[in-house]
């Protein structure tokens, strides 16, 4: 539990602050039903088998990891999830003006959904495919459809190459683009807040470090401890639909 002073401590940080970037993780989404991967509840600490799933290597020459992963998808919570408190709290750091990006680890698209529109996606959106072979991209829908028709490796229309959702999963590397805007915001900000996140998965995590070493407050909001958390003026484990709304409001 937090000292009774850190939450009004950490709302003082980040009402001073003009120019926030907001580094989002696997936990922000919990209370919308999706569950996270390395939390006491998570995907991965309950089936470690899981984390296969999420191998590129894997993806890519075994059919069987294939098919496990489009009945994952088909079954996925995201489909059924909306927004939560602190999907919508971010909206509104947003609407302030005080945003300069909101950097998410996430894939289920919710933060876009709650109304956010300054998102970079570290790790793609799982609400498209993309073939392997020709790049393609097209609506996850249409691909799921196929598999609720029977199909349980469904491969690109245009080619015939192998479809994936278009996430970045373990052996792949993350988009130059987005990573570079993600740094840029970054170093253009006066403070960093870190939420829902283990900070254990780089380069992702690496930007808490980027900001600290350019002078920006760091605020960590996060149910377990991180690695950064010796950086943060603040670090609170408070429910994040709790702590969002009073920080941010």
């Amino acid at each position: 539990m937090r000292e009774p002073d850190e939450l009004a401590d950490g709302i003082a940080v980040v009402s001073a602050a003009k120019r926030i970037t907001v580094l989002s993780g696997a936990g922000v989404s919990t209370d919308s039903g999706i569950p996270d991967f390395r939390g006491a509840n998570g995907l991965w600490t309950r089936d470690p088998k899981a984390e296969r799933l999420s191998s590129f290597e894997a993806y890519r020459d075994d059919p069987e990891v294939r098919r496990a992963s489009w009945q994952a998808r088909l079954t996925h919570p995201v489909w059924s999830a909306e927004p939560n408190d602190a999907h919508k709290a971010l909206v509104g750091l947003e609407r302030a003006g005080r945003l300069v990006s909101l950097v998410t680890q996430n894939i289920d698209g919710l933060h876009q959904r709650a109304g956010s529109e300054s998102v970079l996606e570290l790790h793609g959106s799982m609400r498209e495919t993309v073939c392997l072979q020709c790049n393609e991209r097209r609506p996850m829908s249409e691909a799921l459809e196929r598999v609720a028709d029977g199909n349980p490796d469904p491969s690109c229309r245009v080619c015939g190459g192998i479809l994936k959702s278009a996430t970045i999963s373990f052996g792949q590397p993350l988009d130059v683009g987005v990573l570079t805007a993600a740094r840029d915001a970054v170093l253009s900000s006066d403070l960093m807040l870190a939420v829902g996140s283990s900070l254990s998965v780089q380069p992702a995590a690496g930007l808490v470090g980027l900001a600290a070493r350019a002078g920006a407050a760091v605020v960590i909001c996060n149910a377990s401890e991180t690695p950064y958390d010796d950086m943060a003026a603040i670090v609170l484990r408070d429910p994040l639909g709790e702590v969002l709304p009073a920080l941010v409001g």
